[in-house]
């Protein structure tokens, strides 16, 4: 009897993913177009990119029964409107606390050259990494502290929610849940997140490398490239070494760039964090920034960044882990570029060429949830 039970099972759900292909097309996450010149991908042998393993993690993504007290989910902190990140400088747990640094946008992490993540880089892995926002006691609240439940009852919570089981059995041949499963597919779901259609690809497509001038692009905005990519003894602003085209991740080798803040604590400071995402969408398709930037939130527009960078201050608390990149020659000071007001906006024009569209408003990544709070794949069913 339980073996018909299961084999039902796989069969109902194996008709539940067919409806969601043939109503919705969401399901093109394994195969989706990457442009020529990117050629990196960090995605791990035991979890390649599954069209059905994804789906499940973007239901898990976006549901916030994975909080404690049902309010939060990871698009909580991680919002498509602002590239997978958050307006807020500190993002919103459980109980109303706050995160201690600021969430990052979650873009094309599957072609980074950096492999651990969290701006302090305490997690080895995108699988790790997914499930300790929601481990974590401020933030989704399964800490098993003070009360807290612990990750055992999330899963207990989870499968016994309706929707999963047929998702699981669809994703992986039964309806078995572990923190294991989870992590794969909230890895595969972030993994998908890619941004490969801005004005910077378009023009990248029409040439045969980075240094060049792109054909569709002003003569600030070139100059702009020219900028980012040659070194200071080239008259450049030595931006390539560390978030190098053409996927403009950080570089593996980097350390403390300069920025020793704690949001919300004018006194204390933070020098962990060697971590940071892609340059890619930094602002919205509208011009405006996709949140404050910085493990801090303490720089709020491009101009400010590229003023940090222009002069980078050498604070006698962080003097021993600066970047050597952002010293001088005899590492005694701060990197000073002295940039004149034109190239700066040369900067600017540059990194808003790297700004997409479709990351924005593709529905695959979308919240599958509708306003009541029903999963809209149920509906396909009726």
């Amino acid at each position: 009897m339980k073996t018909i039970s299961i084999v039902f099972t796989v069969l109902l759900s194996m008709f539940f993913l067919d409806k969601i292909n043939q109503r919705t097309g969401l399901h093109n996450y394994a195969n989706q177009a990457i442009p020529s010149y990117i050629n990196r991908d960090n995605t791990p042998a035991n979890n390649q990119l599954n069209d059905t393993i994804a789906t499940l993690g973007r239901v898990l993504f976006y549901d916030k029964n994975l909080s404690a007290n049902n309010t939060i989910s990871c698009a909580n902190c991680h919002q498509q409107a602002v590239a997978f990140g958050d307006s807020a400088t500190l993002s919103q747990g459980v109980s109303q606390g706050l995160t201690e640094r600021h969430a990052m946008r979650l873009v094309n992490v599957r072609f980074g050259e950096a492999t651990t993540f969290f701006w302090n880089e305490r997690a080895t892995s995108l699988e790790t990494q997914t499930t300790q926002p929601i481990r974590d006691h401020i933030e989704m609240g399964f800490s098993g502290k003070d009360g807290a439940p612990t990750f055992e009852a999330l899963i207990n919570k989870l499968e016994n929610i309706a929707y999963y089981e047929p998702l699981l059995c669809a994703a992986f041949g039964d309806n078995q849940l572990s923190e294991t499963r989870i992590q794969l597919a909230l890895a595969q779901f972030i993994r998908s997140i890619q941004s490969f259609d801005s004005k910077y690809d378009k023009g990248r497509a029409q040439v045969n490398n980075d240094e060049v001038p792109f054909p569709n692009f002003t003569a600030l905005e070139n100059e702009g490239k020219r900028l980012f990519m040659m070194p200071k003894d080239k008259n450049g602003a030595n931006c390539q070494p560390c978030h190098r085209a053409p996927i403009f991740d950080i570089d593996p080798g980097t350390s403390n760039n300069g920025i020793i803040g704690v949001a919300n604590d004018p006194t204390a400071f933070d020098l962990m964090n060697n971590r940071s995402p892609t340059l890619r969408d930094l602002v919205h398709p509208d011009g405006t920034l996709n949140g404050p930037l910085m493990h801090d939130g303490s720089l709020t527009s491009l101009a400010a960044v590229i003023d940090h960078y222009n002069k980078v201050p050498l604070h006698p608390i962080n003097s021993a882990r600066l970047n050597s990149r952002l010293r001088t020659a005899n590492r005694q000071k701060g990197q000073n570029l002295q940039l004149t007001p034109t190239e700066k906006d040369a900067l600017i024009a540059f990194l808003s060429t790297l700004t997409g569209t479709a990351i924005y408003t593709d529905e695959r990544w979308a919240t599958p949830f509708d306003r009541q709070g029903e999963l809209v794949f149920q509906k396909l069913l009726k």
